[in-house]
């Protein structure tokens, strides 16, 4: 028996739905459209001025100052923070309405685990500070608050929200693009790999963890964050889609598990979101916790060093406009020494693209395992993904 689908216990009326398509569209103007002309602004207009001045930039700082005053760059900021906003306001009215019977969905979840999954929560677990004290992506609550008891309205702004974010239907079931793309490149790369047990650290909804239930169907699936609401949520999720997965409150940086219990760890835009210190103790807990020849493969933005000056300018904006203060340095880190340091054999770690696989296919990702082909640059077809595998 499966149960029904949180997701449409949020009903959105017409205006509600119209409200979330402009939105949708507002920050696919500004983070596609806008993009381009900010670019196009700086090279042809900003940067010929300051070469002509003998005041060139020679690296992302530099652009930046340069860009802080130009009404192009104003405009854009302005409107793409604003519009991040209005992304998870846009569904915040239809999740209050339907808050009393996502709650009675979540407690029969909890009560029968009909997909043979779990939910372990701790109230007692200590918020980190990085956690408590930000509302992480402009997303009010973020993952971890808690409005009234066995709350999950924050897992529900997260998922559809995230969804108007995307530019997808808000309210059309998929799972997680980012997962299946790892998933399929590591049984690729790595033929017989047959992982025990699979951890997705920072999971939230738990979206990019289901979908290796297909790619590995022999594998126990599990998903931690120190966010009860999300967990929630994503237990509701995996008893719809008739997926077992055992979700845990716990904070990646030291978890309950014991040592070698996983043979494949991952993550999905999550270490950029903690402070370089934390993403340490995370890395040196992944190593702690994978069993022989197992594998950690973590989907991140491209550092500093792998893409030039503009580009940088350009991914550090969420830096300073999108309540994500460790962004900068964390992409100041060489992602291959982070795994060195947690204890991963320099000559077993990478960092690297890899095909979307959902636009890309069997056929090209074949195709870059045998090195045929190219990934496509981060975040338009490709994503950045480093890690290791755990020598025997």
């Amino acid at each position: 028996m499966r149960l029904p689908d949180i997701e449409k216990l949020v009903r959105p009326n017409h205006d509600e739905r119209a409200r979330q398509g402009f939105v949708s569209m507002l920050r696919k103007h500004a983070i596609i459209d806008m993009r381009r002309a900010l670019k196009d602004d700086y090279q042809t207009r900003v940067e010929p001025a300051l070469a002509s001045r003998g005041q060139r930039p020679t690296d992302w700082r530099g652009i930046e100052a340069a860009m802080q005053s130009e009404p192009s760059y104003r405009f854009y900021s302005s409107l793409r923070y604003n519009a991040q906003e209005m992304c998870y306001l846009s569904v915040q009215p239809a999740v209050e309405r339907a808050l009393p019977e996502m709650i009675d969905l979540v407690r029969e979840a909890a009560a029968s685990n009909p997909a043979g999954g779990s939910l372990r929560l701790d109230p007692g677990l200590e918020l980190p500070r990085y956690v408590a004290a930000l509302d992480v992506h402009l997303v009010p609550g973020w993952v971890h608050q808690e409005h009234t008891v066995d709350d999950v309205s924050q897992g529900a702004v997260v998922a559809l929200g995230g969804k108007v974010f995307t530019g997808q239907h808000p309210f059309r079931r998929n799972l997680g693009v980012i997962g299946e793309s790892i998933g399929a490149w590591v049984k690729e790369k790595y033929p017989g790999f047959k992982p025990r047990r699979i951890l997705d650290m920072g999971t939230t909804t738990g979206k990019n963890l289901l979908p290796y239930a297909a790619i590995f169907p022999e594998a126990e699936l599990h998903g931690i964050d120190v966010g009860a609401p999300v967990l929630r949520y994503a237990h509701a999720a995996a008893g719809h889609e008739g997926i077992a997965a055992h979700f845990s409150q716990q904070n990646a940086e030291h978890t309950d598990f014991p040592d070698g219990y996983f043979d494949l760890i991952v993550s999905s835009f999550f270490l950029h979101e903690i402070p370089v210190k934390a993403t340490r103790n995370v890395l040196r807990e992944c190593h702690r916790l994978l069993g022989p020849g197992g594998i950690a493969c973590h989907m991140e933005l491209p550092d500093e060093a792998s893409v030039d000056a503009y580009e940088n300018f350009f991914w550090n904006w969420d830096t300073y406009n999108n309540n994500e203060p460790y962004y900068t340095s964390f992409r100041a880190e060489k992602p291959l020494e982070l795994c060195a340091e947690a204890g991963f054999t320099p000559a077993e770690c990478f960092a690297h693209l890899i095909p979307d696989f959902a636009s890309t296919g069997s056929e090209k990702l074949r195709q870059f395992v045998r090195g045929e082909y190219a990934a496509p640059p981060h975040g338009s077809g490709g994503w950045f993904v480093f890690g290791g595998v755990r020598g025997r």
